[in-house]
Formats: C-alpha cells, structure tokens, sequence
C-alpha cells in the first residue's frame, strides 16, 4: 500500500474527475440525479461521489480539510472493501463481474487513483458513516465504469448493496482507522530512527568534547558533550521501542462485527475470511477481536497510542528546548554550540539567527499533546454500543503521526547533522567552574574543597589554579584527574 509524496496520485484512465470542496459544492455543468432516505439530488456528473456525499459536505463544513489529507485513511479503507468483497465472493455472495469491478477499483485507489474523490470533512458527524459512504459511492462509481455503465447507474452495481454488502460503518470505519495508524507509525518510526542515527552521530563526533554539567540551571559536574547527545539518542531509541510495542495493540480488529457487534447481516465464515485478506492485502497481521461487541465500542487502543506519541512529543520538545538553550548568545548566552544558519532571524536586528528549526518541532509538539487531550475526551464520550467520536481520533491521531514524523526529518537533516560545538568555550567553563572542585573533593577532602571553593567564588579565580597554589595536589596527579576519561567517566569511543 505505496503512498506518494503528496498523498494524491491519478491511475490511467481516471482524468476529468472535478475536484469539490464543501465551499464549492454549487453545479458547474451536467448533473445527474441520485435518491437517498430524504429524496432526490442533483449531484456533478463528473465526481465519483453520489448523494450521501453531497448531503455531508452540505451538513460539516467544518474545517475545510477532506479525509484525502490522510491517505493512509484512504488506502486503508479501500483494502477493507477490497478485503470485504473477495470474502463475500468466496461465500458465494457476489457475482464474477461485480466482484471484479469492485476489486479492481479498490486496487486503483490503493495505488493512490481517485484520493481527490474522498472529500468530506476530517470532522463530521455520525460516528464516521459519510467517510464509510464517500468511499462506497467511489468505488461503486469507478467499477460501474469498469463494467461499461455511467456513474450513478446502480441498478448495475450499487455502494450499499454490493459495496457495503456484509458491512457497517461501525466495523469498516475502526477497522481503516487501525490499519491507517499502523501504517502512519511504521512511517514515523522510520523517521524517529533517522534522528536517532543522526543524534548518535554527533555524540561520536563530540565524543571527548568537555563541557559542564548543569541541574536546575546551576553548574553540576563535568561531563562531555558527547555524553550529552548520546543521550537524545537513547531517548529516541527507548521512545522507538514504545511505540512499536503501542502500535500492537491496533493488530486486534472488529471487522465483521456490523452494527454493534452481533455479526448482524454478516454470513457464516465472513469474519474469519475478510480478516484473512484484510491482513493479506495490508502485509499486517491482523487478527479479529475476542469479544465483538466490546471491539466495536472500545477505544481504548487509540487512547493507549495517542498517549506514546504524547510521550515522544514531551521528549522531543525537551530535546529542542535542550538545543535551544545551549546555542543561545552567541555572546550573551551559553554559546556551548552553533546551530546551522538556514534564515535570517529579523527584520530589524542585523546578523540575528534564530533557531528556528528547534522552535517549529516544539510547536509539533505541543500541537500533538494537544491532541492527546482529544483522543482522551473524545473516547471517554463513547456511549453504550458505538463510540461516535472516532473521526476526531482518527483526524487528530493522523495529523500528530504525520507532523511529528516531518519534524523529526526537519530537525535531523535541517538542524542535528549541521551542528558544531564551541569547543574552547566549554573547556574554559569547565576550568572556571566552581562546580570542578566536586571531582577533587575525594582526593583533597570535603573541607579543603569547600575554601577552596568560597575563594574561588569570591576571586573569579579558578579552582585548578588554587589548587596548584594551595599546594594540595601534585601538578601532574591535577592533570589526570581533569582529562575527560576521569572527569566524565568517559567510556572509549565506539569504533565503527
């Protein structure tokens, strides 16, 4: 299931597709009639969508942004139906030419045809049911044209009756929202690995650079700048390995469960088969739920993901206030390194440069523990047999994997791979610290260090120096003991 870069591609033979917008929903050539439960409507004649989708971007003009901006959502569904219609034609339940058609345009919509047909609102109403509908009526539309008919002639081929058939939303739209989110987090994870890669490259880099320590702002220890960013690493990696287990939780699906559970209008044989494909189709091995009724109400899975991303944002935020902090100056601030320049900072201060890159992945974050904050509410108003708020999970989930995954590449390839360190600096904060004289304190005694110290302090004088001067340490046992293998307990440098 490929995805292009931007999320819509065109499959031969499927031009002249208008694309709407609920804004521009107005007739602009021939139309051609369409009837549901509240009667007739003249719908475009060149969209693949019919009256339901018409009537949705009419009810939820909401944010202006159409599920064809998650096209793993897309691709997702159009393997559910693909999933549903060669299960059913196992069973006997659809003929050769229907079952063709319908399987040949969910394969051309999981190549990327016809994503800019998927046009209702991110958020809408009806625990998903216009999303289900928008993707029945394309398809239905595209494999009438297959079979030799004009859109909108469903006495051939219709979304209901042969799309949907042995389906609900309730089932087909939880179902493509897990596959979506596995698919989204297997992308993100490839990025969290890249910035990973690219923090452990830099602590390689830097691996003998000695700088100090700091706790509550305040000069601690010494340590080096290697160990520094080693440790981003580390959390990325330890953050991977969370969200690679969380992702898990999504492999349990309900597809089959119809309505509420009950397997109601589902044959004997359905569940277990259109499992099957579904996991065929998407190279992810699905398996259904235990309990039916209680998969098809519970979200407790996508509260258990959105609370990993919740995490990795939190951490990579701090990682950038980390960033941030140390290259600020460059002569009032700690100046310990220098962010690559990629624009000018201002447009009144000469020669200001900003660190931008650090400042766009904490607004990602914030953005993404916001909607953390969605996801929990949004599952916790689920009542009694259905949950009707899943297309805010799903929009919110999708929006904070798709943008956490562009600002970690951002920040690896625009920011981490292109910084230096400001090694005399930090090697002169290291000697000037008063914080050196913890590392003496076992040699030369907590109360010598201490006057030490306080003169120190009160001199501006550094602490090596009165060392020498007060005779405490011999010259050369000094130098060993600042070298950056003892200061920092340094470990020797990994050879690749």
């Amino acid at each position: 299931m490929g995805t292009s870069s931007d999320g819509a591609r065109s499959g031969a033979g499927l031009q002249g597709a208008t694309r709407l917008r609920w804004f521009d929903v107005g007739m602009h050539g021939p139309t051609r009639t369409e009837h549901d439960l509240l009667g007739d409507r003249e719908v475009p004649g060149d969209v693949y969508w019919g009256v339901h989708t018409l009537r949705a971007l009419e009810n939820f003009p909401i944010t202006g942004i159409s599920i064809d901006s998650i096209p793993f959502l897309i691709e997702a569904l159009a393997a559910v139906k693909q999933a549903a219609v060669t299960a059913n034609y196992e069973l006997g339940l659809i003929d050769d030419v229907r079952f063709n058609a319908i399987r040949q345009a969910c394969e051309e919509i999981r190549e990327g045809a016809l994503h800019d047909q998927f046009v209702v609102d991110v958020i809408q109403g009806g625990a998903g049911t216009s999303t289900n509908m928008n993707a029945n009526e394309v398809i239905a539309n595209r494999a009438l044209e297959l079979m030799g008919h004009r859109r909108g002639e469903y006495q051939h081929l219709h979304p209901n009756e042969h799309v949907n058939l042995s389906q609900s939303t309730n089932d087909v739209y939880p179902t493509a929202i897990k596959v979506a989110v596995i698919l989204a987090v297997h992308s993100l994870l490839e990025a969290m690995a890249m910035l990973e890669l690219s923090f452990a490259r830099k602590a390689d880099e830097f691996h003998d650079v000695l700088k100090m320590g700091r706790t509550q702002l305040q000069d601690a220890v010494p340590m080096t700048l290697g160990q520094e960013f080693a440790t981003f690493s580390v959390m990325l990696g330890e953050d991977r390995a969370r969200l690679s287990e969380a992702v898990l939780m999504l492999h349990e699906i309900n597809l089959g469960a119809t309505a509420i559970g009950t397997q109601l209008n589902a044959p004997e044989g359905y569940v277990k088969l259109a499992c099957e494909h579904l996991a065929s189709l998407t190279g992810i091995p699905l398996v259904t739920a235990v309990d039916l009724i209680e998969a098809t109400q519970d979200c407790g899975a996508f509260v258990h993901v959105s609370g990993v991303l919740k995490r990795v944002a939190v951490k990579l935020s701090k990682m950038c206030n980390d960033l941030r902090l140390l290259s600020s100056g460059p002569r009032a601030g700690l100046n310990a390194i220098n962010l690559p320049p990629v624009q000018a900072g201002s447009s009144i201060m000469p020669g200001k440069v900003n660190p931008v890159i650090p400042e766009v992945v904490n607004q990602v974050a914030f953005q993404v523990i916001g909607h953390d904050v969605t996801v929990t509410m949004a599952a916790e108003a689920g009542q009694l047999q259905l949950n009707a708020f899943e297309p805010i999970i799903c929009y919110s989930l999708a929006s904070g994997i798709g943008r956490l995954r562009e600002a970690m590449i951002v920040l690896a390839t625009r920011c981490v791979d292109g910084i230096t360190a400001n090694v005399d600096v930090l090697r002169g904060e290291v000697e000037d610290s008063i914080g050196l004289v913890t590392a003496l304190n076992p040699f030369i005694g907590y109360q010598a260090a201490t006057e030490v110290a306080k003169e120190a302090l009160a001199t501006g004088r550094g602490v090596a120096e009165l060392v020498l001067e007060k005779g405490l340490m011999p010259p050369e046992e000094l130098e060993r003991i600042l070298k950056p293998e003892t200061l920092a307990h340094l470990t020797p440098k990994r050879t690749s």
